[in-house]
């Protein structure tokens, strides 16, 4: 059965933080280096992507203990899988088989749980992030028509990503945390221009990001331009994650329920952060906010983002599992392509 169907017929549940579970395993700088750079000059700690290559016993584990709680989507480890995001750690040329590795091994624990269930099939979303640059911003507040990056270079970053993810067995692709509209169109390019060339197209999801009560991305877009900046492409699905939580992001989804051509995804923060960083919002907290936008049938899937755990997935499922999805008209048929 196509994505595409089970969206209609029931509301899919995303995973949830890999950061925040990656963190409980408190690990030093030699797990991030592994046998493989452990002469590597720089620190790789914090590199989390990395763990595919160097911990993959972690990040299966984790993807396990998701899919356990009742996810139906898997996001791959591949958040800052681009050669510009690994440049930081001056490992660039390593950004294909992040993406490959991280796919596959996402994929592997999908399979083993569709075929524990095969009336519940489980995807993977090959994760692709907006990088650690922006094409409508100057970086420097005296040069504010200076870039720190060109479209075209945006473009191959991502199409290489991508490439390595669908080669990896990725199910879709899932461009996410979009602060500015215009890195998402480099990549949502590179996306369709990589499908001409292989001949293959996977289901595209995309998901923006409010990074304030002004209702507005990083770049300034509000909810219902940014739905009209990314439009002109057959999605999957669009929708809105990090930043907020539930509760702050449900205006915000009204706006896409009322307006979008396409499915509507939500995968917010476990509430706001404390003075630490930390979110303190319980699965039972989160649970009960995600439910008024459910009882609205705004979403067609739902999952969460910083913060996040297993235990908040659980809850999340239950309470999807007792809603329809959101309806979609007409113009659905029209936005998606099989």
């Amino acid at each position: 059965m196509q994505i595409h169907d089970i969206l209609k017929e029931r509301i899919l549940v995303l995973d949830g933080a890999m950061g925040t579970m990656i963190q409980r395993h408190a690990l030093t700088e030699a797990d991030f280096k592994g046998d493989r750079f452990k002469d590597h000059p720089y620190l790789l700690k914090g590199n989390n992507d990395l763990l595919s290559i160097t911990r993959p016993d972690i990040i299966k584990d984790i993807h396990r203990q998701y899919l356990a709680a009742g996810a139906d989507i898997l996001e791959t480890n591949t958040f800052s899988s681009t050669t510009i995001a690994q440049a930081d750690y001056h490992l660039e040329s390593i950004a294909y088989e992040l993406n490959y590795q991280s796919a596959k091994i996402a994929k592997d624990v999908a399979i083993e749980f569709t075929r524990k269930d095969p009336s519940k099939p489980r995807f993977v979303a090959g994760a692709m992030g907006p990088t650690n640059r922006t094409l409508s911003l100057s970086p420097d507040v005296n040069n504010p028509g200076y870039r720190a990056i060109t479209f075209d270079q945006l473009k191959e970053a991502y199409k290489e990503q991508a490439k390595g993810l669908i080669e990896g067995g990725s199910d879709l692709l899932l461009v996410e945390t979009i602060f500015d509209t215009l890195n998402a169109k480099a990549c949502l390019f590179a996306i369709q221009e990589l499908y001409e060339e292989i001949g293959k197209e996977l289901p595209i999801m995309v998901s923006g990001t409010i990074t304030d009560a002004s209702g507005r991305t990083l770049s300034g877009q509000t909810t219902d331009a940014f739905l009209i900046s990314v439009s002109h492409v057959p999605l999957l699905s669009v929708g809105l994650n990090c930043a907020l939580g539930a509760k702050q992001l449900r205006p915000y989804l009204q706006i896409l329920n009322e307006q979008a051509p396409f499915f509507v995804s939500a995968y917010p923060n476990a509430g706001l952060p404390n003075e630490f960083g930390h979110y303190d919002q319980t699965p039972d907290e989160m649970a009960a906010q995600i439910e008024e936008f459910l009882k609205e049938g705004l979403v067609n899937i739902v999952g969460g983002c910083c913060g996040t755990t297993p235990e908040h997935i659980k809850k999340i499922a239950i309470v999807a599992s007792k809603f329809k999805p959101r309806a979609v008209d007409g113009r659905l048929s029209m936005a998606i392509t099989e």
